[in-house]
Parts: structure tokens; sequence; C-alpha cells
């Protein structure tokens, strides 16, 4: 059980797709009226280049039942964002949940390249987006999260802290600096809220199959167990409205500070609030990929969904 959000504001930053998307789709059908942004509107292409829309998210938050409202906001301009936290406080006076999915940093990865000879704008640039648009982000809207006194904010990332520990063979570092920085940014931001009754956490999918994810293996939701020849440990994978259950449910939790500064993931969350996946399984996709996938083991999901 995902809880009632009715009467609850909430934001959030990166809502165009995957991971994101469906977290604005899962409050809003708890009852929270959900501001979308992004830079991917109807008419304007981000430098991602893909179709998706805040426009198509604010209509699946619809579809569920829910309200919600797109405003075109690029979370690295900091003028962009105070102007969006003054049309949220004229309109609300407060944010109780704020979820900051900004990303979009994936086309600029190239993996297994060191750091001398990843392209250095391309490292920038993500450098950019995973940390510099986080804490303007943090900057203009954290003020919000204050008047609301019991306030929840997300930082997404990819990878708990514990995977995150040990550097992986053939990772960019700047796509591992920008995902980590979210460990120690829901820390401070934990300590900082704390005085005011807020929480704070890092927050990352499994496996996701977002439309990324599913365009790379070229399946579709209908189908994606067949990418499972190609990549076994896919097997493992999570929908992004699973992801979206299990941060709506944290969200709806009067005793989620137990875990203010933590990293959390949605097998964890899916255990604390008993959440299933859409076809009724339970993924427990990190702890599956620390004892299977980095141990070295053939795939299997037995134990773990």
């Amino acid at each position: 059980m995902t809880g009632d959000l009715t009467g609850k504001i909430a934001l959030v930053a990166g809502g165009t797709r995957g991971a994101s998307r469906a977290i604005a789709v899962e409050l809003g059908r708890a009852g929270a009226f959900v501001y979308v942004t992004g830079r991917s509107s109807a008419g304007h292409r981000s430098d991602v280049d893909r179709p998706e829309t805040i426009e198509e998210t604010v209509a699946l938050v619809e579809a569920a039942g829910g309200a919600a409202t797109a405003i075109r906001v690029d979370h690295l301009v900091p003028e962009q964002v105070r102007a969006l936290a003054a049309t949220v406080d004229a309109a609300h006076g407060r944010l109780d949940i704020l979820v900051d999915g900004v990303w979009g940093g994936d086309h600029h990865l190239q993996w297994g390249k060191p750091v001398w000879e990843h392209d250095l704008d391309a490292s920038l640039r993500m450098l950019h987006l995973g940390i510099d648009a986080h804490v303007i982000t943090a900057h203009a809207l954290l003020p919000l999260v204050v008047k609301s006194g019991a306030g929840l904010v997300v930082e997404m990332t990819d990878g708990t802290e514990e995977y995150n520990a040990t550097f992986r063979e053939g990772t960019s570092t700047a796509f591992y600096l920008a995902k980590t920085a979210a460990h120690q940014l829901a820390k401070a931001e934990a300590f900082e809220l704390a005085p005011y009754g807020g929480v704070a956490v890092a927050f990352t999918p499994g496996w996701l199959r977002s439309e990324a994810m599913l365009d790379i293996f070229g399946v579709r939701e209908e189908n994606w167990r067949d990418a499972v020849a190609a990549q076994p440990h896919f097997a493992i994978s999570e929908t992004p409205t699973f992801v979206g259950r299990t941060v709506a449910a944290l969200a709806a939790d009067d005793d989620r500070g137990e875990f203010s500064g933590r990293t959390l993931d949605s097998g964890l969350l899916a255990r604390r609030y008993g959440i299933d996946d859409l076809d009724g399984s339970r993924p427990d996709g990190w702890r599956y990929m620390m004892e299977v996938e980095r141990a070295g083991k053939p795939a299997d999901t037995t134990g773990y969904r």
C-alpha cells in the first residue's frame, strides 16, 4: 500500500521519463498535486533527444486520477529554478515532497575510458547535471520544504552506497562522481533539514526497464524477457511503476525519519511496505547485483524476486 497523499504538494524535477516519471505518476495517484519539471517539452527536445515530454508525464498523472502541471525548467539555470520556486510559493506556500531526478547525462558516457581519455566536455557536463543542478535545485526549493514542517527530499541516484563504495571496472570517472555525490548530498540535507522536521534521502532504482533501457535491448515492456538471452542478469530488472510505488509509500510514511540521511533502494522499500511490481513479483535488484552479478555467479533470480 502506498498510503494517502491527498493535499500534499510535490515537485518532481527531471520528471520527463524513467523512474522520475513513474514517481510523479504514483505521487499523483496517491493524491498529491505534482509539479513536473524538465527540459523536454512539447515542441522542444533537450540535448538528450528523446521523444518523452513533461506534458506527457502530466497526462499520465491525470490518467491515474491525479492532478499535475508541467513547467519547463533547466535546473542548471538558477534564475529558472528561482522562478519555479516563486511559482510554487505563490500557489501553495510550501513544498511537501521534492524528488530531484535531474540527469540527462547518459549520452555523454564513454564506457571503459579512463579520465584522461574520456572527452573532457562530456565529463564536465555529467558533473554539472549530476551535482551542480542538484545543488541549485536544493538552494532554491529547500526553503519551501522547510515551510512544510515535515517535508521529504529524495535525491535520485544510480547504485546503493554499498555498491558504489567500489569503483567498477569500465565505469566513467565523471559518472561515478556524479552519482555517488547523491549519497553525500542526502546526508548534508538530512542534517540541515532535521531542525525543521524534514527528511532527506538518496534513492536508487534497481535495474530499471526505462524507455531508454528497453530501446537499448530492442524490446518493449510486453516482451522484455527476450532481452535476457543477450544479458541474463536483466532477469532481475524492474518497471518504473515499481519504483514509483515505493517512493510514494515512503512519502506517505509518517515514520520515514528513521531513513533520513541514508541511501535507499526500491527493493528495500518494497520489503518495508509490501509492494510488488506489475507482474506480482518483488525484485530485489541491488541485493541481487551485489550477491550474484558482482560475485560472478550465473544469473539466477531465485530468492531475489
